[in-house]
């Protein structure tokens, strides 16, 4: 059994004791049928497993099955559309990204098929993925300090990777270049896996990610991490810097949080929001998040529209001042 099939399962048991209680205080509002979870990315990576880890979470909670459904596609909105297009009862969520709310309705040229602020309905953030910059292991630089004063010399040299224009790693690392007042060449791939492949085989220098999807490379030795872009460090390398340190207003987390359909009643939204915190507070919950690289965010509705709205003004900001456009 692989270990995170195995966690998911201890996070079912431990939620168990909860039905009861979270059922009873919450008599307003009655799941009639299972849940619908949708998720727009393929099986395997950060959202999907955020998505499996909170659903078999949320079952025994709300008294019925929480059935992750993958609708992959358009870099998420495909699954977006959908959520936006089914029926405010309270049975279909959907695992949103960072990049959906706040980066592709604010980027030039990216055709969306709804609008995420009438179309969809803000319930909670989730969790939050470290960002981190790594490097191959032979690369000209160990840290980042040395990384600026090489890129200072050898202007647009350098090259660092992303899961193609205008997501979350294409932005860190224009928001690095203009921080520290650096040029380097933005290398887009059809998502990350062969972003990262071609650092491991020295085609291209670095890449501002999401922790969980380096983490095997890591620990195999291929890949070199070199310092947090997020507000702190992560439990499974506390001893790695920030890039803050350095570069002050570079803190970035790539979240993921719950909505729901467009017009989602008050009722509705305070059901799930309340099923989401209970969640949030078990212990073998903050485990399994914590053992995935994973920072939980969750917290109320209206924190949840904060974040959105303002890394929305952010990544407007970097998209204009770096004059990016979707293909």
């Amino acid at each position: 059994m692989k270990r995170s099939t195995f966690l998911i399962m201890a996070v079912f048991i431990a939620t168990s004791s909860f039905t009861g209680t979270f059922l009873a205080s919450a008599r307003a509002q009655q799941l009639k049928k299972s849940v619908l979870f949708l998720n727009g990315f393929p099986p395997g990576g950060t959202s999907d497993l955020t998505g499996r880890i909170l659903a078999e979470a949320l079952r025994p909670v709300v008294g019925q099955p929480v059935v992750v459904e993958n609708r992959t596609g358009a870099i998420g909105l495909i699954a977006a559309d959908a959520c936006g297009k089914s029926a405010p009862d309270g049975h279909t969520l959907f695992l949103t990204s960072m990049a959906i709310m706040t980066i592709n309705p604010v980027l030039p040229g990216q055709i969306m098929p709804l609008n995420v602020d009438r179309d969809l309905t803000p319930i909670s953030n989730v969790s939050g993925v470290y960002n981190l910059l790594v490097v191959n292991p032979n690369g000209p630089f160990k840290t980042v300090p040395e990384l600026i004063d090489y890129a200072k010399k050898h202007p647009g040299k350098l090259t660092y990777a992303s899961s193609g224009i205008g997501s979350s790693q294409h932005l860190s690392g224009e928001l690095f270049k203009r921080l520290a007042g650096v040029d380097m060449v933005h290398i887009p791939y059809r998502g990350g896996v062969p972003g990262i492949q071609d650092i491991v085989n020295g085609r291209v220098d670095m890449m501002f990610g999401n922790m969980p999807e380096f983490m095997g490379q890591i620990r195999g030795g291929r890949l070199k991490p070199i310092a947090f872009g997020a507000a702190k460090a992560s439990p499974l390398l506390p001893d790695l810097p920030l890039i803050s340190k350095w570069l002050p207003d570079f803190k970035i987390t790539n979240w993921y949080g719950v909505v729901g359909p467009g017009g989602l009643s008050a009722e509705w939204v305070a059901y799930w929001n309340k099923a989401i915190n209970s969640v949030a507070r078990q212990e073998n919950f903050k485990q399994m998040m914590a053992d995935n690289s994973m920072e939980i965010l969750v917290g109320t509705q209206e924190e949840f529209k904060a974040t959105i709205a303002s890394d929305r003004k952010r990544w407007g900001d970097v998209i204009q001042r770096a004059g990016i456009r979707a293909e």
